[in-house]
């Protein structure tokens, strides 16, 4: 290949603010090499020359011909410079694949696929109205935080998180959510999902059971696949996980994970019996509850009233890790979680997160906290409260209207998303992805299932949509479904 046609890209205005050019040219014509499209032997312009055609100082081409030669892609004498005969198998075009064991795990390989949908589009769950956030605030927060930074911000967090937002934390947790705890107790990890995989690595053995709802939350689920764990599906009713008789004897847990206050994603709230009885097994049995608190902080049942008191708040000392994040409350990219365990076990949870995890955002955790202690936080979930709650009316007409009552509308007692039931003759994720295709992404009930899935509907978001959209939306659902249904439930 001729090189000006390597070199075309030399000038991309897409990097070209962002990259010197000297490593651009560095790695044009390493890649260049590693591919083929520069073959071994091929002789490349003197320094001086290819200075000239690309308007270049020479300097720049001597650091990029240097690289390359201290890394052996090409070879250089008086004569000139050449491209180097690499060993077999690094270059000529074809993707090198090891023959033997240099594979990925086979947890890796039993992970269920997530199809991701698009965060910002109506109907996807999991998100908050983030065009509502009080984001002046958070930049003037922000920007005092910045102010205030020291060497000792831009290096790694404190380990369990800056000591003002474990304090604040354990104090919002008390007042909002029952939870009784000290700051000792509160651990700030990179979102949720650390929380969720710091659970499984530090709990649990390889091989031990986990309890695990079904349907489950993905991610969660994941987690302790991941970690090596022997997941046990237990079925969810209207009052939540609800384990078959003799479960416990047949297949005692090491962990218990569970979203009581409403279950994700059918939406129902663990019963107070079922939450006793799930802390009398797990002590009895030695192992842990794991309470996420997914999705609860809007409490629609009750309008201002305080979302539904924690387990952990139950009895203190019993062996619960209360796993939050403020997600739902601020962003998802903030990914800033927290981890609230028992006195007795702080230490020495303590000390695994900080062998495991290293900390950050120490900026945006101070900020955070500020957030916090000065209310401004409860007063922007405050203001939003009536906000869901009209939207989820207008969703469960518009659907009623839509769908009529063959399709059954779940959970909405706290959250953001409601459940549409759907026909056998209507896949669920065969609709979903019609949806996706006419700019709605609410996800397939039944990927939330393990094994067969019974379930067949929709987890339909609401907390980025607006109320005034929100029944064209469902007439174009209701009207993409009509065409999966006269398919007969094949994509058209």
């Amino acid at each position: 290949m001729p090189l000006s046609l390597v070199l075309s890209a030399l000038d991309d205005p897409a990097v070209a603010a962002a990259e010197a050019r000297q490593l651009r040219l560095y790695r044009l014509l390493k890649a260049a090499i590693l591919d083929g499209r520069l073959a071994p032997g091929t002789r490349l312009p003197g320094t001086r020359q290819l200075a000239a055609d690309q308007g270049m100082a020479r300097n720049c081409v001597l650091f990029a011909y240097q690289l390359l030669l201290a890394e052996g892609f090409v070879e250089a004498d008086r004569g000139g410079t050449w491209v180097a005969a690499l060993p077999l198998g690094t270059a000529g075009g074809t993707q090198y694949r090891p023959a033997g064991a240099h594979t990925l795990s086979r947890r890796a390989h039993q992970l269920p696929a997530i199809k991701r949908s698009e965060a910002l589009l109506p109907f996807a769950p999991g998100a908050p109205d983030l065009n509502a956030f009080p984001w002046a605030t958070w930049a003037r927060l922000l920007h005092q935080a910045w102010a205030e930074v020291t060497a000792r911000q831009l290096a790694y967090a404190e380990p369990g998180g800056e000591p003002e937002l474990r304090r604040a934390v354990a104090a919002f947790l008390s007042a909002r959510r029952g939870v009784a705890c000290t700051a000792e107790q509160v651990f700030i990890v990179a979102g949720g999902q650390v929380a969720l995989d710091a659970c499984a690595r530090l709990l649990a053995d390889s091989g031990e059971t986990v309890w695990l709802e079904n349907p489950c939350y993905p991610a969660a689920r994941n987690a302790m696949l991941a970690a090596g764990l022997a997941p046990v599906a237990v079925e969810v009713d209207r009052d939540g996980m609800a384990p078959a008789p003799g479960l416990w004897q047949a297949a005692p847990p090491r962990l218990v994970y569970v979203t009581p206050s409403h279950q994700y994603p059918l939406g129902s709230v663990l019963s107070l019996e079922r939450r006793l009885a799930l802390l009398a097994g797990v002590e009895a049995g030695g192992g842990w509850l794991i309470e996420d608190d997914y999705d609860s902080d809007f409490n629609h049942a009750q309008p201002g009233a305080r979302p539904l008191p924690a387990i952990q708040g139950l009895r203190p000392e019993a062996p619960v890790i209360y796993v939050g994040t403020f997600s739902k409350l601020l962003y998802p990219g903030l990914r800033i979680a927290y981890m609230v365990v028992p006195r007795w076990a702080a230490a020495e949870l303590g000390e695994g997160i900080r062998k495991l995890y290293r900390g950050g955002q120490a900026v945006e955790q101070r900020a955070l906290a500020r957030l916090l202690e000065s209310g401004q936080l409860t007063r922007h979930l405050r203001r939003m409260a009536p906000v869901y709650r009209e939207r989820q009316a207008v969703l469960r007409a518009a659907l009623q209207a839509g769908f009529g009552d063959d399709c059954p509308i779940l959970g909405g007692q706290a959250g953001l998303h409601l459940v549409l039931g759907l026909p056998p003759a209507v896949p669920d994720t065969v609709l979903a992805e019609a949806a996706l295709e006419q700019g709605i992404a609410p996800r397939p009930l039944s990927a939330y299932y393990t094994g067969t899935a019974p379930g067949n509907g929709l987890v339909l978001g609401y907390g980025l949509t607006e109320a005034g959209h929100i029944p064209a939306l469902v007439a174009r659902l209701a009207g993409v479904a009509g065409k999966v249904r006269k398919a007969g439930g094949v994509p058209s």
